[in-house]
């Protein structure tokens, strides 16, 4: 295990994770992130240095104190070499396997190496696999008027972004929240990363979108009774429009079965991946 310490490490892996998007662009994503002040005060971890095979990014140790905090105790990992992967991540220091923990990658050619580490660290697994949508090339140089402009009652809605008072709401609607530590982690998203909403009548958010440590659009959402209206594609774009402008990649996941959400991305010219967005969720047996 050899930990990357120092602005120029960092710097050059950023760079050569860059060249294996978009495989790499869960590790690429977070580590671009560190290099941009690091607000999570997270770590990498590799097999050697400079030619390593895997790389793990995750949280410090004395910040991973609840074991049961699985949004917290998270592991980017991208390899080179599944086999080397399956090594890497059972050798001491690289993960602790005593905690509820996620590992988040895209690359499903490691679903192999992680189930046979399940086997033999004794936890039971819950895979999620989705559709990786990453922003098209070209969308910094395009317009497009008509998500600049609300369809219904201008008027009725305003941009802002989210306080930590709407946590709750965000959670109410995240597909993998619903609980006390899910709406902390939302909290630590709010409060380090920029966020989009749009506010209604009674000036609370109606539809919203923000962004993880890994440098992923996650956790947007919408009202029910102001579904339809093509606000959450407003407000993605002008969050997509903000990293752009800060130089920051762009892109998300949906899930297979909903199709709104796919249309939504594809509109605004996210590009449907060859690879997938999965997230093994760790539970000690």
């Amino acid at each position: 295990m050899f930990p990357l310490q120092g602005a120029q490490m960092l710097q050059t892996l950023e760079k050569s994770l860059r060249k294996s998007l978009p495989e790499s662009i869960k590790v690429y994503g977070t580590v671009f992130h560190m290099n941009h002040g690091n607000p999570f005060k997270l770590k990498a971890l590799v097999d050697k240095w400079p030619d390593f095979n895997t790389v793990v990014v995750r949280p410090q140790e004395q910040d991973m104190t609840d074991d049961l905090d699985h949004y917290t105790n998270t592991y980017q990992v991208y390899s080179k070499d599944p086999q080397n992967c399956q090594e890497f991540l059972g050798s001491p220091g690289v993960i602790n396997w005593k905690q509820h923990l996620q590992i988040q990658s895209c690359q499903s050619s490691l679903n192999e190496a992680i189930q046979n580490l399940a086997a033999t660290k004794s936890f039971k697994i819950q895979r999620s696999e989705n559709i990786l949508f990453i922003r098209s090339e070209t969308l910094k140089n395009l317009t497009l008027p008509s998500l600049l402009s609300l369809h219904s009652n201008q008027d009725k809605f305003k941009f802002s972004s989210l306080d930590l008072s709407h946590a709750a709401l965000v959670d109410k609607f995240w597909f993998f929240g619903g609980n006390e530590r899910s709406q902390k982690f939302i909290r630590r998203c709010i409060q380090n990363f920029q966020s989009f909403c749009l506010l209604g009548p009674e000036g609370t958010p109606v539809s919203w979108t923000l962004m993880d440590h890994t440098g992923e659009t996650r956790m947007g959402g919408t009202l029910p009774e102001y579904r339809a209206q093509g606000l959450v594609s407003n407000v993605i774009y002008m969050q997509a429009q903000a990293m752009v402008r800060l130089g920051f990649p762009v892109y998300s996941h949906t899930n297979r079965s909903n199709v709104t959400m796919q249309k939504v991305s594809q509109t605004l010219h996210h590009v449907p991946m060859p690879c997938d967005w999965n997230q093994w969720l760790c539970l000690p047996l």
